[in-house]
Order: C-alpha cells, then sequence, then structure tokens
C-alpha cells in the first residue's frame, strides 16, 4: 500500500483516539485495519487501480447520503455494499467529513456490541 501524505495521518489520529481501538496490518490485502473490540469498522488500502481507499463500515442510510452527496464516496471496495462505503483519498472529500465518517463507523460497530463489552471499553479508558 502506498502512503497517502494528506489523509494517513489523520485517518491514523482520528481511528486510534476512539477508545478501545486497535490496528493490525493484513499483508494479503496490503491493508490496516481498525478495530473496536473484536470487529473492523475501517480499513486502509488501495483498489486493483492502485488509488487508496478508506472503507468505513457506515449505516446504510448514511452510506446512501454521502454516496449521494459526494462522487469520490463509493460502495464499500470488496465489501458489502450496502454496509461499507469507501472513500477515495484522492478525491474532495472535505476533511470534516472524513473524520465524522471514521466516527460515525466506530459508534456504528460499537452501538452493535454487547452493553458489557461497550462497558469494559468505556471503562479501559478512564
Amino acid at each position: 500500500m502506498k502512503p497517502c501524505e494528506k489523509w494517513d495521518l489523520l485517518i491514523e489520529q482520528t481511528a486510534l483516539e476512539l477508545p478501545g481501538t486497535t490496528r493490525d496490518y493484513k499483508p494479503e490485502w496490503d491493508a490496516v485495519r481498525y478495530f473496536v473490540g473484536e470487529l473492523m469498522f475501517a480499513m486502509r488500502g488501495e483498489n486493483k487501480n492502485g488509488d487508496s481507499l478508506l472503507t468505513l463500515k457506515l449505516p446504510i442510510g448514511d452510506g446512501e447520503m454521502l454516496r449521494s452527496c459526494y462522487p469520490d464516496i463509493i460502495p464499500g471496495y470488496y465489501m458489502n455494499k450496502q454496509h461499507w462505503n469507501s472513500i477515495l483519498l484522492a478525491g474532495d472529500v472535505p476533511e470534516p467529513v472524513l473524520i465524522d465518517c471514521i466516527q460515525l463507523a466506530y459508534q456504528t460497530v460499537f452501538m452493535k456490541m454487547t452493553k458489557k463489552k461497550q462497558r469494559e471499553i468505556a471503562e479501559s479508558r478512564r
């Protein structure tokens, strides 16, 4: 995966400041993945053309709305097209939208966890 100087540091900082977030590198996909607990909420990689992408799990309605507003937000590359959305990082998605999407993806996955797991993650931040 080639670096994306404009966005990589911001993506990393935004994702890792969220409680309970971890990251790994999946060599088979040449991608960095971000998890809350055991569940992935974001992945930084590339498509087959070498375009840098950030793929995020978003609520269906939010993803559809974002895709209609921003041509550089597309259905998730190699993912379920309803739940996952990819942001073309060389495109024109504003920084605040990118940050909001990362935070929304985290919340989307976090809210699917058991209340017990949510508490554990919240308490680990203290």
